[in-house]
């Protein structure tokens, strides 16, 4: 399956993403990686990406200039992060723009999306309401990256997050990873793909009880 391809917009969605949609609203009117130094596509940079069965780092940023959320706020359900360098940015505004389209697909698997930059909040909102987008933007601004640090996808040279996608379970473990090359919009097969292994996973654990 190409990472290539164009991926998947909320019906239901957690108290956490309803408040910064709510902010966004009013201001708007697959490749699994191990834990070890991986190779990003296309290029010759070697990131210690966190992998399938690690457990999601915890975080708390903010998604409005006097809001936050919490990642495990959204326990229970799917959550899937999308990583990217830069509000304005090419190629983040086609991706966040598609994302946004398929948020009734995510909403399918009952899946939260959350996007994340080292931008500050008043930028996010800036850059949501152009693009009309209607699902958390994280502000992984102060201290700057420690986030995309944890998760291993902060580009040191840059200083900006990898373009890298990441689906977790309803407990909070990573079941999926991937990382871009920076000038490739990644689609949303992969996150689809990833999202359907979990709902069959769990459909086959709960016949099994």
């Amino acid at each position: 399956m190409s990472e290539t391809e164009i991926a998947l917009p909320a019906i239901r969605t957690s108290p956490a993403s309803q408040n910064c949609s709510t902010f966004f609203n009013r201001t708007n009117a697959s490749q699994l990686l191990d834990d070890t130094a991986t190779m990003i596509p296309q290029t010759n940079v070697y990131r210690s990406v966190l992998g399938a069965g690690r457990q999601a780092p915890e975080f708390t940023l903010q998604c409005t200039p006097d809001q936050t959320v919490s990642l495990n706020e959204f326990r229970g359900r799917p959550v899937v992060l999308a990583f990217y360098p830069a509000d304005f940015s090419p190629v983040c505004g086609d991706q966040m723009a598609l994302y946004n389209e398929m948020l009734n697909e995510f909403q399918e698997f009952e899946a939260e999306l959350v996007g994340l930059s080292v931008d500050g909040a008043w930028c996010h909102a800036a850059f949501a309401k152009q693009n009309k987008l209607h699902f958390p933007l994280l502000a992984d601004f102060e201290p700057k990256g420690a986030v995309a640090r944890s998760y291993g996808v902060y580009d040191e040279k840059d200083g900006t997050c990898e373009r890298a996608l990441f689906v977790i379970d309803r407990d909070g473990v990573i079941r999926w990873s991937y990382v871009s090359p920076i000038g490739v919009n990644p689609g949303a097969n992969g996150i689809l793909s990833a999202l359907e292994d979990l709902q069959t996973k769990s459909e086959t654990t709960d016949a099994a009880k």
